[in-house]
């Protein structure tokens, strides 16, 4: 008789694969342990139950943007455990998302998972967290990665082969270089120059050029550069990006603030580099309008609220005939490998959060030669240090 946990991995396999083979999937079931369910005396299945607490993440360098500059950032951890087997989350608050430790605290004291039995109900789970606030996109990124990782790990495999993804298509990514004097960029450089295939710098300020001279005083590696909002003005933004081309960057990231959406059309539509959205988009409900105004978005799993609207965005974006660069704040490698779950499917990525912090709890996605390299573990690929 086929058991319980048996019946749901291959009825998932179905509904939440988007390409992966049910013949292989059940070819699997038969090398690999099948787990049954544990049931009490009263006959009754098992709960999910969600922990979570802060962790402050410490990084390796000052980090300056634009608007600010910080030298941790806070963070809060989740684990969701079903039937022996454990989720990780976490909720990363760089301070542009307006989020505090106390704001995710408190949402996920409000989440009840233990009124659902079966953990392969995403859509239904998801909605249901996505309704308890109208904000709150970390704290719910948090359960929605616990989520993706314990149904993963249900599942034995990991999420880009549920979604049908080829790992070998995951591109490389950027590393970031923040805003500092010369002599820090150049020294932050070289460190990074032999390590990576492109680079990522972030401006907005008045020595935008002088960042971009320095670097270049040091390697001819490709650049993405993220302005970060901080051009004002469409005719300076728009000659900044011919400048830039000129030096060898292949893109532009949020050249003008979000407010500006007519400025950046306009941008857009005579720059000779392709313009993505970041600060511009947050969910599934923002990609339509930017249609034309950008070329392409970057899509964060902290903005909006995970691994299940992210492939939504994902796939509009696609059929909007949009390009598509998925991105991170500073986090752990638990989320920066949930994102990497996504990679080979887009057409840049900016996974360096986790190899900016020095107190990482996870081993998961990695930079090999400056690629990203998924690993074959389930669910988002991690395991805790």
């Amino acid at each position: 008789m086929t058991n319980r946990r048996d019946f749901l991995k291959t009825a998932a396999l179905a509904t939440l694969g988007a390409g992966m083979i049910a013949e292989e999937a059940m070819a699997d079931t038969k090398k690999k342990k099948i787990y049954l369910f544990n049931i009490n005396k009263q006959g009754a299945a098992p709960k999910m139950k969600m922990r979570f607490f802060p962790y402050e993440l410490q990084l390796r360098h000052v980090f300056t943007v634009a608007t600010y500059s910080r030298t941790t950032t806070p963070d809060v951890q989740v684990e969701i455990e079903y039937d022996g087997i454990i989720g990780y989350g976490e909720a990363s608050m760089p301070p542009y998302l307006g989020q505090t430790v106390k704001s995710v605290l408190a949402f996920l004291q409000k989440v009840d998972l233990g009124q659902f039995s079966d953990p392969f109900q995403l859509e239904d789970i998801l909605a249901y967290v996505d309704s308890l606030s109208p904000g709150d996109t970390a704290a719910k990124a948090a359960v929605d990665i616990a989520l993706h990782d314990l149904v993963g790990k249900l599942l034995q495999a990991p999420w880009y082969r549920i979604w049908g993804l080829d790992k070998e298509k995951a591109p490389s990514t950027t590393f970031t270089i923040g805003i500092d004097t010369a002599d820090v960029v150049r020294k932050k450089t070289e460190e990074c120059a032999e390590l990576y295939n492109i680079l990522k710098v972030k401006l907005g300020r008045d020595n935008d050029k002088e960042m971009i001279k320095t670097i270049r005083s040091v390697t001819d590696l490709p650049i993405a550069v993220d302005a970060n909002q901080g051009w004002k003005d469409r005719q300076h933004a728009l000659d900044m990006i011919h400048w830039l081309k000129e030096q060898g960057i292949v893109m532009v990231e949020q050249p003008m603030p979000k407010e500006q959406l007519d400025d950046i059309a306009w941008v857009t539509q005579q720059s000779p580099l392709p313009v993505f959205a970041d600060e511009s988009v947050q969910r599934l409900k923002d990609v339509p309008s930017l249609k034309g105004a950008f070329t392409g978005i970057n899509i964060k799993l902290m903005k909006c609220t995970g691994m299940r609207e992210a492939w939504k965005m994902l796939t509009l974006a696609r059929a909007l005939d949009m390009k598509v660069m998925v991105g991170c704040m500073t986090e752990t490698s638990c989320a920066c490998s949930a994102a990497a779950q996504l990679s080979p499917a887009v057409d840049f990525a900016d996974l360096d959060g986790n190899l900016l912090i020095s107190n990482d709890r996870f081993k998961g996605m990695e930079v090999v030669g400056g690629k990203i390299t998924l690993s074959d573990l389930p669910g988002i690929g991690v395991v805790k240090l």
